[in-house]
């Protein structure tokens, strides 16, 4: 039996499953298993991942589901003491595995362990710190203000976990990883491993650039429940939490080739932006993000496009991150 099952979860991902496949298997701890949920790929996924000459993989066909359907495919064929979830995009640095259930031997409390992330492109440059945070012990205030984690493919897990926390929300079609950390976090402590082990891949065609609106609907009804169970004390962060929720889909709506932008969620999302933190309207990204969007909406498309890559500090809106707030405790 191995120590670790890593689940992979994957639909359509032949630009990328080998990358991701071959980042596990140059881990420097090597007694895990990887267990492939192909989710009804119609295009050379399942020739891909077959062509991988390992004995540690396992490839699984279903049908078509979504996401916390699929990890928790894989969560009944996982045979291992811990649970690494990686998405069919990213990668790891080769010490990801090894650093991760160090820290989890080191600190027997945490039931969870995360790393540093970045994000990168398409091509897999560089784009952005994603999340770096370090929050130790008793984190569930933290969590239900800010999603730090990041991500599906950051963290490890006790598998022991699960016989407590239900698995994931099936109803849920995006942040169904945000709603199982906060449920795991209700309960257990966390512990981080603090340099950058994942690389979150952003593509054109990545669900949280193409469904603003199933992202919005989903992460409104985890922060519903979420604070449903929360005790008084922390109540007061529900606000804020929305807020954060509202400034990153500003960011999302804004970060599109001008001409795909919808001009009436992107005023939505920056009016519930401000509603929530009404502070932000004394924040120049607030007026630089209508100034874009203006842009955007009344000149051609491509026009639009040559002035914003010409004049990059208005095209930049990631900005809206520094406004995030993450420490308010």
């Amino acid at each position: 039996m191995s120590k670790i099952s890593v689940i992979i979860p994957v639909y359509n991902g032949e630009k990328t499953i080998r990358k991701t496949i071959e980042s596990v298997l140059q881990q420097t701890y090597s007694d895990f298993e990887i267990i492939v949920i192909n989710s009804g790929s119609v295009d050379s996924t399942l020739d891909i991942v077959s062509q991988i000459n390992d004995p540690r993989i396992k490839l699984i066909t279903y049908n078509k589901a979504n996401v916390a359907i699929n990890r928790n495919r894989g969560l009944t064929h996982a045979s291992g003491d811990f649970i690494a979830f990686l998405d069919a995009d990213d990668i790891w640095t080769e010490d990801k595995l090894e650093s991760q259930y160090q820290a989890l031997q080191e600190y027997p409390q945490a039931i969870l362990a995360y790393s540093w992330t970045d994000a990168i492109d398409e091509m897999g440059n560089f784009l952005r710190v994603c999340s770096h945070a370090s929050w130790k012990g008793d984190v569930y205030a933290q969590i239900l203000l800010d999603d730090f984690i990041g991500n599906g493919s950051n963290v490890m897990v006790r598998s022991c976990a699960f016989d407590k926390i239900s698995n994931f929300n099936e109803t849920l079609t995006n942040a169904e990883d945000t709603d199982m950390w906060l449920r795991l976090a209700s309960c257990y402590h966390f512990i981080p491993v603090e340099k950058v082990q994942v690389f979150y891949r952003i593509s054109s065609s990545s669900k949280s650039n193409t469904n603003l609106l199933g992202l919005e609907i989903s992460n409104l009804k985890v922060i519903r429940e979420s604070f449903v169970n929360a005790p008084p004390s922390l109540q007061y962060l529900k606000r804020h939490r929305t807020a954060n929720l509202y400034k990153y889909l500003s960011y999302k709506a804004l970060t599109v080739t001008p001409g795909k932008q919808k001009n009436l969620q992107v005023i939505r999302f920056l009016w519930q932006s401000v509603k929530n933190d009404p502070a932000l309207i004394h924040k120049p990204i607030i007026y630089k993000a209508c100034l874009k969007l203006i842009l955007m909406a009344l000149i051609p498309p491509d026009i639009a496009s040559k002035l914003l890559s010409k004049f990059t500090r208005l095209s930049d809106v990631s900005t809206f991150f520094g406004y995030i707030k993450t420490n308010l405790l």
